[in-house]
């Protein structure tokens, strides 16, 4: 596989605080993300593996490496997206994520798509 910086893979996500499964008593905060990736390119890509920094406002950094999402390695057509849902689990009620999908398209091509910066936030505990 050769290594390319970027191709033309857009990844978006929306964050939500699952008040259900948390237990702020015991600095148990559970946020759900719901990601989508689309593929904006000329031929499939697939998933491989993903790479996350998971902050908390401790300044603590959890690093996660693994293989695919939620159990798949999905092949993205052009012009199609995939979605899937997850949760992050931190000791505090403002944090954030990041991180990258390690990817593979059609000619064999290696890159990363880069996953931006979002939020984990308790409601009313931002400004």
């Amino acid at each position: 596989m050769n290594p390319v910086s970027q191709q033309p893979i857009d990844v978006t996500v929306q964050s939500e605080y699952a008040a259900a499964h948390s237990d702020p008593a015991h600095d148990r905060y559970v946020f759900i993300y719901h990601i989508t990736i689309r593929n904006h390119g000329a031929q499939p890509v697939q998933l491989i593996s993903r790479h996350w920094l998971i902050s908390d406002a401790n300044g603590h950094v959890d690093e996660v490496n693994g293989e695919g999402v939620i159990g798949e390695q999905p092949v993205i057509r052009p012009g199609d997206a995939y979605a899937y849902s997850s949760f992050s689990v931190l000791a505090t009620p403002v944090g954030c994520m990041q991180g990258s999908y390690q990817m593979v398209s059609a000619d064999d091509t290696a890159f990363d798509a880069p996953i931006p910066p979002f939020t984990l936030a308790c409601p009313g505990s931002l400004n």
